[in-house]
């Protein structure tokens, strides 16, 4: 029986005229979308009540809490229950849906305890549309969802980001003033003596920050206490206050002890650290006055204090010779000004232990010092003495360093061997310190070339043409592959034409057995450095004689006469290009232009 009355009471809904007999009425404004008989099922289904998950299923928000187990919908006096139990419909459009007594409502459920003052607001004071950061929420007119539980979700930051936004921190939910949590001692400046009993808008001024009341916490300079404080003393004894004062009182000296003296250009060493105030300055004095009756006085104004022994002699920078531990104990005395003495300390001079040349106890005793022989002895033993005198080392030496010289090109030139060419840019040592010496030489060390340089050509040119192995007679101290200017004319052979422009390897070839060049046996026949392109054609004893046609200047035929020849260019011939007769013809198995044509008749070249 049961699914026949189903199908009767579902006709009965299809019509109109019954649909005003089965619904139980109207529903609430929240779900006016769903009123119609077609969206029932939306909610509810068939032959059942209203199902949980259907709501879920359009509450998400709700869902997503459940499925996280928070809010207030997870508590344990409401999960479980049915939607329905405490949110029914079809009471009509201005039915409340959402109905509690908010006197009685136990907020912990909703897992944000209300303490302090927020026991006595107004629900709606926290659950606004501003205070919700879900668009979605923020539309609904009426909702308990979408609150953050921290501080700055609900309330301005009067901080304006320069403080943690962990509120809870420093302040108590009992009121926003004072910060009862706040332990100043936490800081970085924790507050002693005098300190405890300041206002704090005394140290943390209120100001106007972005058209807003703003009260600065963070940021407040505490390095020093002239960062609050005036300087009594005009920053004349430094900025470090606490050498001397503490937090109890100013006027307290208690600390005076600790007060550091570096601090105020005249750091105390040696014996002055044991001198009492009272030696040097005047006291008792006023805030303004006390201890600066030395401002000013330099460590090294010695003489303001003490009486100059020297009476003046070395100046009035005592330090140079002498330190604060004793008078009479002289240091290295790195900053004395020699130039007071007459003899000023220059290059090497000036890191030489004043030891070394002050060998008695008085450093003031006069010393001889008109020579670099006075102090050093002749490194080269006597190879410069002329006329039993020996130059001064100031003559080719500095005082920046025995290496290195100053004797100039100049000066070498007007010795027996002046430098030209490439020797003027050659090191000395290539010369005067000679690989395997140990010491350098400059007498007696060879004039001639050989002296210096391997004589290549040793065995392989005829002494004739380099008597004495004088390399001068070929090359030039300029470069020794560069210009040669050795007479050829003397030889066999003599250069003319273009054999003058042509490099001396160009004929004289490098080979293994004379790696130089062969400059000996050389064939002076043009067949020992040309080409013959003739072949055997003008051979006369076995040899051709390229003289006879062409001349040194060039290989052009400017000197050839065609008439000489058994066939004169006469009439149309003379005009003929001399390509047209002497044609490539095969000879021993190469291409050769032929020049001696046996047969001179007509039909030999015309048909």
């Amino acid at each position: 029986m049961q699914p026949k009355i189903f199908h009767i009471l579902f006709i009965c809904l299809l019509t109109g005229s019954t649909f005003a007999q089965l619904s139980p009425g109207d529903l609430s404004g929240a779900h006016a979308e769903l009123e119609g008989i077609s969206n029932c099922t939306q909610c509810h289904v068939l032959g059942e009540k209203v199902s949980n998950d259907k709501c879920l299923a359009c509450h998400k928000e709700i869902k997503s809490r459940l499925d996280r187990r928070q809010g207030y919908h997870s508590s344990k006096e409401v999960r479980g229950k049915e939607c329905a139990s405490c949110h029914s419909d079809h009471h009509g459009r201005n039915f409340d849906m959402v109905r509690f007594d908010e006197k009685t409502f136990n907020h912990n459920l909703t897992g944000y305890e209300l303490t302090g003052a927020h026991k006595k607001i107004d629900c709606r004071d926290c659950h606004k549309p501003d205070n919700v950061s879900d668009w979605d929420l923020k539309k609904r007119k009426e909702t308990f969802l979408g609150l953050g539980q921290k501080c700055l979700d609900c309330h301005e930051d009067f901080h304006q980001k320069t403080l943690s936004n962990d509120c809870a921190k420093c302040h108590s939910t009992d009121e926003f003033r004072p910060a009862t949590k706040f332990n100043h001692g936490n800081t970085k400046f924790a507050l002693e003596g005098k300190h405890k009993t300041v206002d704090c808008k005394d140290c943390h001024q209120t100001e106007i920050r972005n058209g807003k009341e703003f009260q600065r916490f963070a940021g407040v300079p505490f390095g020093n206490c002239t960062d609050c404080h005036k300087d009594a003393h005009n920053n004349n004894l430094g900025p470090n206050c606490k050498q001397c004062h503490n937090e109890q009182s100013f006027t307290s000296t208690a600390s005076l002890g600790r007060f550091n003296h570096n601090g105020t250009g005249f750091p105390l060493k040696g014996r002055h650290q044991r001198v009492d105030c009272k030696e040097c300055h005047q006291l008792p004095a006023t805030p303004l006055t006390v201890f600066q009756d030395r401002l000013g006085v330099k460590t090294q104004d010695c003489a303001t204090c003490h009486k100059d022994v020297h009476e003046g002699k070395f100046g009035n920078n005592c330090v140079d010779c002498h330190n604060e531990n004793s008078f009479r104990q002289v240091g290295k005395m790195e900053g004395f000004n020699h130039d007071l003495t007459g003899f000023a300390l220059e290059g090497k001079h000036e890191v030489v232990d004043c030891r070394k040349c002050h060998v008695s106890e008085s450093l003031t005793e006069p010393l001889p010092h008109n020579t670099c022989a006075t102090c050093h002895s002749d490194y080269h033993e006597g190879q410069f003495v002329t006329n039993s005198r020996s130059p001064d080392c100031a003559e080719c030496h500095t005082v920046d360093g025995f290496e290195g010289s100053t004797f100039s090109i100049a000066q070498h030139n007007k010795t027996k061997f002046p430098l030209d060419g490439g020797h003027v840019a050659t090191p000395c040592f290539a010369c005067h310190l000679p690989d395997g010496a140990e010491k350098w030489q400059f007498r007696n060390i060879g004039e001639r070339c050989v002296d210096c340089h391997d004589d290549f050509h040793k065995g392989e040119i005829a002494s004739k043409w380099y008597p004495n192995q004088a390399c001068k007679k070929c090359h030039l101290t300029e470069s020794w592959t560069g210009v040669n200017q050795f007479d050829h004319s003397k030889t066999t052979f003599q250069l003319l034409g273009k054999h003058a422009e042509v490099d001396c390897r160009a004929c004289h070839v490098r080979d293994e057995d004379h790696p130089q060049g062969k400059f000996t046996g050389v064939s002076t026949e043009c067949a020992a450095c040309h080409d013959n392109v003739h072949g055997n054609q003008f051979e006369k004893a076995g040899v051709t004689d390229c003289a006879r046609c062409h001349h040194f200047e060039g290989w052009s035929l400017t000197d050839f006469d065609h008439n000489k020849t058994r066939f004169k260019l006469e009439g149309k011939h003379a005009e003929v290009a001399c390509d047209r007769c002497h044609r490539p013809v095969l000879m021993d198995g190469a291409a050769v232009v032929q020049y001696r044509i046996e047969r001179f008749e007509c039909v030999d070249c015309h048909q």
